[in-house]
Formats: C-alpha cells, structure tokens, sequence
C-alpha cells in the first residue's frame, strides 16, 4: 500500500499554490470543507462519478491547470494535468463494472487543503470475465476560487484484488488510528482501566493508511468477535506513522518487530507486563488469515477468570 501523504505535502510545492489562488471563503466552498471532515469528501464523489462516466473532459476540470497537476505514477512523474484524465477515462473504456474508491486516511495540511489516502477497488471486463481489481493511490486537493481541485496524486498498477477471508469494511474509519502522540497516554489509561476491571490491553500498532488494520478491526465489530474482546480487552491502537517512523520506542518496549509488517499485535497485563508480542507478521495479511484465526487468539491470550 502506498503511503503518500507527507511525501506529498513535503515534497511538492502545493502551498504557494494554494496562497496564490486563494480567495475570500463562500458559503459553497465551507460547506465542501465541512464535509471533508468524513470519508464523504464530495469532492472525491464528483470525480468517481467522472471516472465511471469515462468523461475526460469531466475529470480534467477536477485538476489544477495553473499550477499544473502533478502525477506520480509507476511509469514516473509527470507535471501535466491531462495525465490522470486521459488514465481514467481509458481505463472506464475498457469497461468498469464497479468503482469504489475507499477513503482509509484524510489529513488537512492547512486551510484549503485535503489530502486523501485511498484504496480504489474495482471490478473490469477482462477477456475472461468480469474481475476484481485494487489500485492504492493518493490525492491532494486544493481549494482554488471557490473549487476543490486535485492538485497533486500518486497510484500504484492496478493488480488483481483477491478475495478475503475476513469481513472487509465498506467504509474504512479514516480517523481509527488517532495521532501518534495519544498512544502513550492512551496506553496509561487503559492499563489503569484493565486493573480496575481486571482485563488485558491489547496494542494494534498500524496506521490509517493500512487497509489489513481497517479489515482487523473490522472483524473486531463482528457479531462473533465484539464479544469476546468487550470483555477481555482494552484496545489500544498505536500509530506508527506514514513512514514507520512513529512510537518505535513502543515497539521496542514491547517487543513488536515492525519490520514484519502491520497491523502487529501485543498483549500486556495491567501491570505494563507482556503477555504476548507478535513476531512473525501474522495479522499483516487480511487474505491469509480468517475471523476464527482472530478468535482463537483472543480467546488464547484472554486474562483467566475465577471458575
């Protein structure tokens, strides 16, 4: 999965352009940006719609032309904003069953900015039948007169979506990773919370931009498994970061080798004591694993009650 967002806004000079088309705030425009504060960014709606409609004229009004967009793709970087029309109107051409764009993390920069991590799956008339396909990408979209506009993105191939033996959510929470530095206090609390009620907290180390720690959590809301973790369980998600580079004194304390890949689990006592660390990347795969494997484990490493 691409992890995009700050090399974006670091790497890319989208403030000057944003300073230079800014103007005065009208109502339209505030209400767009109160909507970007869920994963129902209109904005994004407007140019799914474009992407199914194989219009390229109504996809290239979606990006900025002064200053040019910008496009980072697997063939290179190119500085002209009829680059990603021209790739999604040929791609609906050649025939697009399904489009769903899935929101995973939204991160607003500075005023008149919103930037998008999204995990786009589809479903593509193939010589042999209709077929799932995902492509990771980002988005950064500015404001200018009034409109939102894509003023920089990145994607991946589009590669073939296997299918999962876990349930998947049909709208990620963008914000179930909160920012990195609330792991810390968050852990205190609910370490203070598992002595008084004498459960075990449960460390999900990942970020937003990790589809496999949406779909964890996911099977964590199902019938069969909500259960079993309401009453064993704090849980405690822990961000590490876009680029892996957050809470690695956590990791450490606690054993988990990010390297293995995310989302990577640890159980402690409410003493701080650890229960259980991952080593080996077991949850990091969605399509490996199945809810009974996430039962089993909570129910194997469950604090043992009085008989």
């Amino acid at each position: 999965m691409i992890r995009v967002v700050c090399a974006l806004a670091i790497s890319l000079s989208w403030q000057a352009a944003v300073r230079a088309q800014s103007t005065p705030p009208n109502p339209a425009a505030q209400n767009s940006s109160a909507r970007s504060a869920s994963s129902e960014f209109e904005p994004l709606l407007r140019w799914k719609a474009a992407v199914l409609a194989g219009r390229e004229t109504a996809l290239a009004a979606l990006y900025t032309i002064a200053p040019p967009a910008r496009a980072q793709t697997p063939q290179g970087t190119a500085q002209d904003p009829r680059e990603e029309p021209r790739y999604w109107s040929a791609l609906a051409a050649q025939g697009i069953v399904r489009f769903n764009p899935k929101v995973l993390e939204i991160q607003r920069p500075q005023p008149g900015a919103v930037a998008l991590v999204l995990r786009i799956e589809m479903t593509l008339r193939t010589s042999s039948g209709e077929r799932p396909f995902v492509v990771s990408a980002s988005q950064l979209w500015v404001e200018q007169g009034g409109e939102w506009r894509i003023f920089a993105t990145q994607r991946g191939n589009v590669v073939p979506n296997p299918p999962r033996r876990m349930p998947e959510p049909a709208k990620p929470n963008p914000d179930l990773y909160p920012a990195p530095e609330n792991a810390r206090p968050e852990i205190a609390a609910a370490l203070r919370r598992a002595a008084e009620d004498h459960k075990r907290v449960l460390l999900v180390f990942g970020g937003n931009w990790c589809y496999d720690c949406h779909v964890l959590d996911a099977a964590f809301h199902t019938q069969e498994i909500a259960p079993l973790l309401r009453a064993n369980y704090h849980v405690v998600h822990v961000n590490i970061g876009e680029e892996y580079d957050k809470n690695l004194d956590l990791a450490a304390k606690y054993h988990v080798p990010l390297k293995k890949g995310v989302p990577a689990l640890a159980v402690i006592d409410a003493d701080g004591k650890i229960v259980y660390s991952q080593q080996a990347g077991e949850f990091e795969n969605s399509v490996r694993i199945a809810p009974a494997d996430v039962a089993a484990f909570l129910k194997k490493w469950a604090p043992a009650r009085p008989s």
